[in-house]
């Protein structure tokens, strides 16, 4: 019988001390305690279990108070990044589908809805389309994830805008189109991928930075050696060179060659394009022609007619569509929405406009088309070859106007860059680059980075991007009238298996982080994507001299907005 008392008595002071410590630690947090750890012995815990033979309450080993001091303080770049990866979340389809129940434009239609009331469509008014997504066996899809284009046009007066598409998540999806010009117009609607192709580019984009792979020449004497770089490389496969610029904290790898040092590593190329990376069921997703960048037909009529602008009385609110649209086409010119009215330049007004003046581009191969084309339009730039003819493409380039005083540059961007050949000393950033330039009200920047950073987390390239946006801070605090231009992707054609390395859900996605990065910064954005999307032409990676033409006549506008004498 004492012995059961005893028994007792210990239970009870065993949790009588439990509640104590337990009531001590909850005035701790209120403390702002950093962090307390309880740690019941496990010998206590088996003695209150053998005590007691109905339920105890739950002891919690290990248990941490004050958790949130546990988390990693994140910086604002990083928190900056988990945003813009939310921002561009993408609805995936269900784990399981079969190749029968994947989108199919086909099947799938779009709806003209009427104009409001029955009435008329006046210019400045809103059009709204509505899309639903059939599978192979015709039935209606019933969630989202497809990636679809939009667009209005009108070919008889060569005018067209982007719509802007809204997924409903349930098959259904939303295309929205300011009406910007009067007369007869003609809705497009393609289906660039399926739900379940996006899925598939989501886990290569993912799981496979290495499809595209490159290869760098290290040589000493009569010696060399060939080895495989990269941004992202397998530590098991062999000692790695570390190539981590030291300014901007940009990882590049090579692995090792046997018999030389780091050191000797004199040129950076592009190896190719890794084979076989999806299976035969997936392959079937992207099948150029039949469900990759098909149109999607109409149900019903497609055309719609547009009456000039609405009485004054009956004029509808601001459309919010046109927040999101950056410009139209007329008569094949471009049109922008922005501040600033869009001249139009010959060659003798690009000179005047240049005169005195710098213009340095950086990045792909997207912005050294403007260089090409002031070559071109110039008559007396005259360009200094300083590479050699297998360089040729990859600069860097430097033209002189000596008569106007004009200085116009080109060089690419740092790795990855999917390039023939260039030579180490001419790889460099962006960032380091632009630290070195003086900048003023006479100088131009233009910039244009996206295309090779598709094979790789999208991680990587906004790490990217917010070491240039730094860069063009300290260029516009030191250089308050420098004009900077971001030049962001455009869709591109897609045959064969280009889809799986330059997918143009990879460029939406690269598209959408460019424009939150650098949105409230004193740069003049030039939307290629709409400008692409928008244009008569086939979509392609080097648009066509009349796109160009309207790109460079949008940035002088703004170099020169009104004429120089």
């Amino acid at each position: 019988m004492s012995q059961n008392v005893w028994n007792h008595g210990l239970a009870v002071l065993v949790l009588f001390g439990v509640a104590y410590l337990l009531f001590n630690i909850s005035i701790l947090e209120n403390w702002n305690c950093h962090c307390y750890t309880v740690r019941v012995p496990p010998q206590l815990q088996s003695h209150i279990h053998s005590t007691f033979s109905g339920p105890v309450p739950t002891v919690h080993t290990n248990r941490t108070f004050c958790t949130h001091l546990d988390q990693k303080v994140l910086t604002e770049e990083e928190q900056e990044e988990r945003q813009l990866l939310n921002s561009i979340a993408w609805p995936g389809p269900p784990s399981a589908v079969g190749l029968l129940n994947t989108s199919d434009p086909v099947h799938s239609r779009f709806f003209v809805l009427p104009p409001n009331n029955g009435g008329h469509r006046y210019v400045g008014d809103q059009l709204k389309v509505i899309i639903q997504m059939y599978d192979s066996k015709g039935r209606p899809k019933r969630y989202g994830g497809d990636f679809l284009l939009a667009r209005l046009h009108s070919p008889k007066y060569g005018a067209g805008v982007t719509g802007t598409v809204l997924d409903h998540k349930n098959g259904l999806y939303s295309a929205r189109f300011p009406l910007l010009w009067e007369g007869s117009s003609q809705v497009a609607v393609t289906m660039v991928h399926s739900s379940e192709a996006v899925a598939v580019l989501h886990r290569l984009r993912k799981e496979r930075s290495d499809r595209v792979y490159f290869k760098s020449l290290y040589k000493l004497g009569f010696r060399s050696e060939t080895t495989i770089c990269n941004m992202y490389l397998p530590l098991d496969r062999g000692p790695l060179c570390d190539y981590t610029d030291r300014l901007t904290g940009e990882p590049w790898y090579c692995y090792k060659p046997k018999t030389l040092n780091c050191s000797a590593r004199i040129n950076h190329v592009m190896g190719g394009y890794v084979q076989n990376i999806i299976t035969n069921k997936e392959a079937w997703l992207f099948r150029s022609g039949i469900n990759v960048k098909v149109p999607i037909r109409a149900s019903g009529n497609d055309t719609i007619h547009v009456l000039p602008s609405r009485p004054e009385s009956k004029k509808l609110k601001p459309d919010t569509v046109n927040q999101t649209t950056s410009g139209y086409y007329y008569n094949d010119l471009w049109r922008p929405l922005g501040t600033v009215a869009i001249r139009r330049f010959n060659s003798s007004a690009i000179t005047r406009c240049l005169t005195n003046k710098e213009v340095h581009m950086y990045g792909d191969s997207t912005v050294r088309q403007w260089f090409e084309f002031l070559g071109k339009v110039l008559p007396d730039l005259k360009e200094f070859n300083f590479v050699p003819k297998s360089c040729r493409s990859q600069g860097p380039f430097l033209a002189v106007d000596g008569k106007h005083n004009i200085l116009v540059t080109y060089r690419c961007h740092g790795p990855p860059i999917r390039i023939r050949k260039v030579t180490t000393s001419e790889m460099r950033y962006i960032a380091n680059e632009l630290d070195g330039l003086s900048g003023g009200p006479n100088t131009v920047v233009a910039i244009s980075i996206w295309a090779h950073f598709s094979t790789f987390p999208v991680e990587a390239y906004i790490r990217r991007l917010q070491n240039i946006r730094k860069a063009v801070v300290r260029l516009k605090n030191r250089a308050p009238g420098t004009l900077i231009v971001i030049r962001s992707a455009n869709p591109q054609e897609m045959k064969n298996k280009v889809s799986l390395y330059n997918s143009d859900w990879f460029s939406q996605q690269m598209d959408a982080v460019l424009r939150a990065v650098f949105k409230g910064l004193d740069i003049l954005l030039v939307d290629a994507w709409q400008m692409t999307v928008a244009h008569r032409f086939p979509h392609n990676i080097h648009p066509p001299p009349a796109i160009i033409k309207n790109t460079v006549d949008l940035i002088l506008s703004y170099v020169c907005p009104s004429d120089v004498r």
